[in-house]
């Protein structure tokens, strides 16, 4: 089982000469110039931009992997209807092992087809998190665009981590910041979390600081860059315990002092422990795998001689069939993203959508 690379978050991994290290950080200025330079090909027009004939809202992060994006983008999603929005959630679905092309997930009513494999782990973790609002998958997110106008009578699509992908115009840019994880090591990849310089934050139009606040130096560094950027504070919170077929449900209470597995395959393990801790649970295993993981029944080979009750994450939950064998011993850990202040962040983002009403 993979484990994710420790100088990717710990500030003190790797500090001083490390050898082994040294490719990463020749690797790392290349990265941060072609960074820059992509955006720099739209921003400047050289690049053209393509726009809906809709309201587009990106959601994304700054940080590879569990900074929230894909749940913050839901609860954007549902605020958005919530308010009498026709909204779509359009994904690029990493992860997909098969290029079907635009691909429905979701009518908003129900799923179109329950398959990981076509359509991405995060996309379906979407329709879980989104009831009521389609969710579309595809590479080109114009083209998902367009699909979720023409079927769903679309009026605003939410990118789901659309940050980097500028070849879509978009309205609002709504950048997501872990709070517990905050910019990890602080060193762009492959030496570190950073998919962008973090003065790629001043683009951005809101920052959402989920489970924050952020820790020093990482608040002092993004508030010097990001002085005009507005700011909201949203929290995970866990909604239900549930078996893999959605037909059972545990008592989050009967958790407290319960002895209990953790099985992963996202970017930080970690923050999945501290939740389940946060539950009163004691966690005596983990298997712990890649981001993204393909599960396969070997995968729960032995369970209950590690623990009794194992408790995995939505995201996981998807890959995992309920009639493998030692998926009996699995429950699911349901959690959505909500805002402190709902209706200022929701009034907010509406008046960067919605034209300002004519005097009357």
């Amino acid at each position: 089982m993979k484990r994710r690379a420790p100088w990717l978050d710990d500030r003190d991994a790797g500090r001083g000469f490390s050898p082994g290290l040294i490719p990463l950080d020749l690797l790392a200025p290349p990265y941060a110039l072609g960074a820059r330079l992509h955006r720099a090909y739209y921003e400047t027009g050289l690049g053209r931009r393509r726009r809906l004939p809709c309201r587009v809202v990106s959601v994304g992060g700054i940080t590879v992997g569990g900074s929230g994006k894909t749940p913050l983008a839901a609860a954007v999603a549902v605020g958005l209807r919530a308010r009498g929005h026709r909204v779509a959630l359009a994904s690029r679905g990493y992860g997909r092992l098969r290029n079907a092309g635009v691909t429905p997930v979701s009518d908003g009513q129900r799923l179109e087809g329950f398959d990981p494999e076509a359509r991405g782990d995060e996309p379906l973790v979407l329709a879980a998190g989104a009831p009521g609002v389609p969710v579309v998958v595809g590479p080109d997110r114009e083209k998902v665009g367009l699909r979720a106008i023409a079927f769903y009578g679309t009026e605003i699509l939410v990118l789901d981590d659309g940050f980097q992908h500028h070849r879509l115009a978009r309205d609002v840019d709504v950048v997501g910041l872990d709070g517990r994880f905050g910019l990890g090591n602080g060193r762009l990849l492959p030496r570190g979390p950073l998919r962008e310089p973090v003065s790629a934050l001043s683009r951005a139009d809101a920052l959402v600081m989920l489970d924050g606040p952020l820790a020093e130096p990482d608040a002092s560094r993004i508030l010097e860059r990001t002085p005009r950027v507005s700011r909201f504070l949203a929290n995970r919170k866990v909604l239900s315990v549930t078996s893999l077929a959605a037909n059972e449900s545990l008592d989050q209470s009967s958790l407290e002092g319960e002895r209990v597995g953790l099985l992963s395959g996202i970017a930080h393990p970690s923050s999945f422990r501290k939740t389940v801790e946060a539950l009163g649970a004691e966690v005596v295993a983990e298997r712990r795998f890649p981001d993204h993981h393909r599960y396969r029944p070997r995968d729960l080979a032995g369970l209950s001689k590690e623990a009794s009750l194992w408790l995995t994450t939505e995201k996981d939950g998807v890959k995992i069939l309920s009639s493998w064998g030692g998926s009996e011993h699995i429950r699911v850990v349901r959690s959505r993203v909500l805002f402190e202040d709902e209706s200022g962040f929701f009034d907010w983002l509406e008046s960067r959508l919605l034209p300002a009403p004519e005097p009357g």
